[in-house]
């Protein structure tokens, strides 16, 4: 069976940790990044199967990133993120 690899492009790193944990007891092949312009580089070198991508990120929006990968990719991409307004959401 295939191990389906996963990017997580989060910056804190407590819950990094915590999500890489819980996808590798589940016998997931995780990548990470913690600013946009890492993870858009894992993402055209890599190709990762599915991507979970936190917002708020120190050196762009997580938009940004969900518009850049879209000009060229459908790889699914799950947001991961603390805003609240509905206007983010």
């Amino acid at each position: 069976m295939k191990s389906f690899t996963i990017l997580l492009i989060e910056d804190e790193k407590n819950i990094s940790d915590f999500i890489v944990k819980i996808l590798n007891a589940n016998n997931y092949k995780v990548l990470t990044a913690r600013t946009g312009n890492e993870g858009l580089s894992i993402i055209s070198s890599q190709n990762p199967d599915i991507i979970l991508l936190d917002l708020g990120l120190p050196d762009m929006d997580g938009i940004n990133i969900i518009s850049n990968v879209r000009s060229w990719s459908l790889c699914p991409i799950i947001v991961l993120s603390a805003r609240t307004t509905d206007n983010d959401k």
